[in-house]
């Protein structure tokens, strides 16, 4: 709920469910940026250098999960995050973080929406069970961010005045204290010089929740990564971890799935046969992780509770030699980034997922300027940068953007989200600038875009009579379309893209458009075209109802 108030001024005093997933979707975008610092910073409890892409793949699962939810209620979509964290949990960070999201919904258990008072009581709920996974608790770690996170929250309800972004600036600013503090409570950490990794991963987290209550989510591709103030040079913690002669063993997780399992009884019969163990869940789902020299006995003792699922055995000395490796050498930056302009949490994530390295918000009726484009050029690591507009009246400023800019760029003119995929799909690192751009043009020219959206006014285009209001198709930009209802334009549109040497269609769904309503789209587009695959993929963009790629 936002409240209008005097100054022309906007305060979010509650959060309802689907606020609280998007809150969570600006979190992980924002910690897929951070991932690879907080991985430079992993000693502990292994210096294996996998913390943040753990949590991160933990925040994903939970967010797949989160995805499915159609009810717009903060405590059913808090246990559906809790579900995804724990089905998805990886590594020792990731079972802690996916504890802290089970204790962050059960203190909100009950509740249609929540303001500072219930999101304090969900940090209070949150720091207990995270304690309460782990035989042996270490401070100076996650666990001590979200206990101090939870006692600054419970002392300044007061002082926030029912606002949720004031309460949040003042946990984000003590997450950012204790995870300062964190050499002075763990040894290992103050001989590498470095802060705890999974507690710089949680405080991340928090930072993007703050950046969502701020109104800067869209921006989040754009921000620079700042280094915590406790980290020194790379190469500090590289001399020291390097003389560390500890065997590590193996790094073994799994699912448990039984009838009436005792997470606590489990936890307590694994304490003497490992180090690093976690263990969490409920009467039917029990999530293990520890490091033990002999993992087969572990999942022999998994299997008289239940049945297991998702094992994952890592060699957590080989894990450290790779490292030891990567600390060792230089880092080189990407030789090519990738700077793609798209509008829809969902596109987003899709054109990150293929590597897309900053995002500028924009498209149609939302064009970016020139300097946001060379902001974004400017922003990341590579003096060689492939600028997709994805749209056909964005492809001038981004030329502008790249006259303008130092470095080597050059803008592939995709007119269309559909062609920005295929020009994605079709990227190669290894290849040369000009090879990728051959490549990527060719991809893009091979796919046609359709795009359903409502007429603003009555118009006669060629041969088809429009009337205000209604579904109209453009493929490739064309009109083609017109009908009053939604699917009869998605039907006859794609029908007339010609569709008989496709290979499939990918149906991006917009913020208009419910999940529910989505599938059923795609499954009449399946029986219309029973012969090519179907995929519904939320785009999240406004104005179009649709954007379908044929390919």
């Amino acid at each position: 709920m936002i409240t209008t108030i005097s100054k022309q001024e906007t305060l979010r005093l509650s959060c309802t469910g689907y606020e609280l997933r998007e809150m969570l979707s600006a979190s992980t975008r924002w910690l897929e940026k951070n991932a690879p610092a907080i991985n430079a910073l992993n000693v502990f409890p292994v210096p294996d250098g996998d913390t943040g892409t753990n949590m991160l793949l933990t925040m994903r699962s939970m967010m797949e999960e989160a995805a499915g939810v159609q009810e717009d209620n903060a405590s059913v979509m808090a246990q559906a995050l809790a579900r995804g964290a724990l089905m998805g949990a990886r590594g020792n960070s990731g079972v802690i973080l996916s504890q802290i999201f089970r204790g962050f919904a059960e203190g909100l258990d009950g509740t249609a929406s929540f303001g500072p008072p219930e999101m304090a009581q969900a940090f209070e709920r949150a720091s207990v069970l995270a304690y309460k996974g782990i035989i042996r608790p270490k401070e100076g770690t996650m666990l001590t961010v979200i206990k101090d996170v939870a006692a600054v929250a419970k002392d300044n309800v007061g002082a926030s005045a029912g606002v949720m972004e004031d309460l949040m600036e003042t946990a984000v600013q003590e997450a950012r204290r204790s995870v300062a503090r964190t050499p002075e409570l763990l040894d290992v950490l103050k001989e590498a010089g470095v802060v705890d990794a999974g507690g710089q991963g949680l405080c991340i987290i928090f930072e993007g929740i703050l950046h969502y209550l701020r109104g800067e989510a869209e921006s989040i591709e754009l921000m620079e990564v700042e280094s915590p103030s406790a980290l020194q040079p790379a190469f500090i913690a590289a001399r020291s971890i390097e003389t560390e002669t500890e065997a590590y063993g193996y790094c073994t997780t799994f699912i448990i799935k039984g009838q009436n399992l005792n997470a606590d009884r489990v936890r307590e019969e694994l304490e003497p046969k490992g180090d690093s163990i976690v263990v969490v869940g409920d009467d039917t789902t029990v999530k293990i992780h520890i490091h033990t020299p002999q993992p087969g006995a572990i999942l022999e003792f998994g299997t008289s509770y239940g049945s297991l699922h998702d094992i994952k055995i890592q060699n957590m000395d080989e894990q450290h030699e790779e490292f030891l490796q990567m600390r060792r050498a230089p880092v080189p930056a990407a030789e090519i980034a990738i700077v793609s302009v798209v509008c829809g949490g969902g596109l987003e994530d899709v054109f990150c997922s293929l590597g897309t390295s900053a995002i500028v918000p924009g498209g149609q009726t939302m064009n970016p300027s020139t300097e946001e484009i060379m902001r974004a050029i400017e922003s990341v690591p590579s003096d060689k940068v492939i600028v997709l507009p994805n749209n056909k009246n964005v492809i001038l400023t981004a030329q502008q953007a790249a006259a303008h800019s130092s470095k080597k760029v050059q803008v592939l003119p995709t007119e269309f989200i559909p062609q920005g995929v295929a020009a994605l799909l079709a990227f190669n690192r290894e290849r040369e600038l000009e090879n990728n751009l051959y490549e990527m043009d060719r991809a893009q020219k091979s796919v046609k875009s359709i795009e359903i959206t409502r007429a603003v006014r009555k118009a006669k285009i060629g041969k088809t009579i429009v009337d205000e209001g209604q579904f109209i198709g453009l493929i490739d930009g064309k009109l083609k379309t017109a009908n009053d209802d939604l699917w009869p334009a998605i039907s006859s549109a794609v029908k007339a893209a010609n569709v008989d040497e496709a290979e499939i269609i990918t149906l991006y769904y917009g913020a208009d458009i419910k999940e529910e309503e989505a599938e059923n789209l795609g499954q009449a587009l399946q029986s219309q075209f029973p012969s090519l695959p179907v995929e519904i993929v939320r785009g999240g963009q406004p104005h179009y109802h649709c954007i379908i790629s044929v390919e």
